[in-house]
């Protein structure tokens, strides 16, 4: 992913309004951002943890969503897999976190969920720069490159449904 300027990040949200955009809290140390390892920005909100935030490049386009933390959450298994990168993490590792859908039908309350890294950072999970909780990462038959693609059509089917 290339270099986004904080301008870029609050222009590109789709389900939430401009004003909700402007006031949203951006990751600490942002110019730091591992670019270059990241197919998408995931954050979570320090100053209110039921808040996430993602952006992507999807067709061409950057697209954000506001992502919330239900306040009633499931019993946890010791284990739990992320949709989108495939990690398995202990816990509290992954979290359901919900988007508002774009659109008339995010303004009528209609909204999509998947389990996700509960810190949203499936990038460097899946190259190997960040570890779960668990002993080790499963050893999958894909390569690398085939994680990373298999993650970007996860996100992307993820960003078709709150589109749609």
């Amino acid at each position: 992913m290339r270099a986004l300027s904080e301008n870029e990040i609050r222009e590109s949200f789709v389900n939430c309004s401009k004003g909700e955009a402007r006031r949203l809290n951006l990751p600490r140390g942002l110019a730091e951002q591992p670019w270059e390892d990241l197919d998408f920005l995931g954050w979570r909100d320090q100053g209110a943890p039921d808040r996430g935030y993602l952006v992507a490049e999807r067709d061409g386009a950057l697209v954000g969503l506001t992502l919330r933390v239900p306040s009633v959450r499931r019993s946890l298994a010791k284990s739990n897999i992320c949709t989108l990168c495939v990690t398995v993490h202990s816990g509290s590792g992954v979290a359901l976190l919900t988007a508002r859908r774009a659109g008339a039908a995010g303004r009528d309350g209609n909204t999509v969920g998947n389990y996700l890294c509960a810190d949203l950072a499936c990038s460097l999970y899946v190259r190997g720069r960040k570890r779960s909780a668990l002993v080790s990462r499963p050893e999958e038959s894909l390569t690398l490159d085939e994680q990373i693609a298999r993650t970007v059509t996860n996100l992307d089917a993820f960003l078709a449904q709150v589109l749609a």
